[in-house]
């Protein structure tokens, strides 16, 4: 039996079913971190803004799979990550010694990221696995439908391309 929720917002009567409202889940693992390539602070501790940069990754890889259908599983394995640019210290670019570091883009420090996935469908089959590496080399000069103040807008946006790319038969379309 289908059970019907009703949600009552600002006068506005919106009718959501149990099924709408289920999502594909995702766990991801970041496997041995303190050895990826590049996940360097500029200005804050190297363990406060890995595990901030997880948690922002983590978040947007769940806003990706809304997408999937509901019941599925999206299981990820991260084995490295390299954040688009390099972090320098600021006399090395010119900002004096009393600035903290700076993370400079240019388009020779890619961004990367390698892991390895299974999506798992509602009756706990593996329906899609894969080990991927990923890395955008025109990062800088691609559509990018983030705003430029936006954390991680690179990584963000190479792994949106490698999803609709991955899953195109699997996206609900709404």
């Amino acid at each position: 039996m289908k059970k019907i929720y009703i949600v009552i917002l600002s006068s506005t009567l919106a009718l959501f079913t149990s099924q709408s409202m289920a999502k594909a889940e995702v766990e991801v693992t970041w496997q041995e971190p303190e050895k990826y390539t590049d996940v360097r602070p500029a200005n804050e501790s190297r363990k406060h803004f890995r595990e901030s940069t997880f948690k922002k990754l983590d978040s947007y890889l769940t806003e990706l799979a809304e997408e999937l259908p509901s019941g599925h599983k999206l299981l990820i394995n991260v084995d490295d990550l390299d954040l688009a640019g390099q972090v320098w210290p600021a006399s090395f670019v010119g900002l004096g010694h009393s600035a903290s570091d700076v993370r400079m883009i240019k388009s020779i420090d890619i961004p990367r990221m390698s892991f390895t996935y299974q999506l798992i469908d509602e009756a706990g089959q593996v329906i899609k696995e894969s080990a991927v590496n990923l890395k955008d080399m025109s990062f800088q000069d691609r559509f990018n439908p983030f705003f430029d103040s936006e954390s991680l807008r690179y990584e963000k946006n190479m792994l949106r391309e490698w999803f609709k790319d991955e899953f195109p038969k699997l996206l609900v379309k709404n």
